[in-house]
């Protein structure tokens, strides 16, 4: 390959690898409650039990 192909090609994966670890120190954690948590296990539970039930 030509010299300017592997420029683009490292410039192109050092934007993604660039925008991800952006991406990752940015994240705000979400704190939740023990009640919060409990109503999301039990939500996905509902949802695992209904996606099992329409198998």
């Amino acid at each position: 390959m030509p010299w300017y192909a592997w420029l683009i090609l490292v410039v192109a994966i050092g934007s993604i690898v660039g925008g991800l670890l952006l991406l990752r120190d940015t994240a705000n954690k979400v704190e939740l409650t023990e009640e919060q948590r409990k109503r999301v296990a039990e939500r996905n539970a509902e949802m695992d039990a209904k996606e099992a039930q329409d198998r």
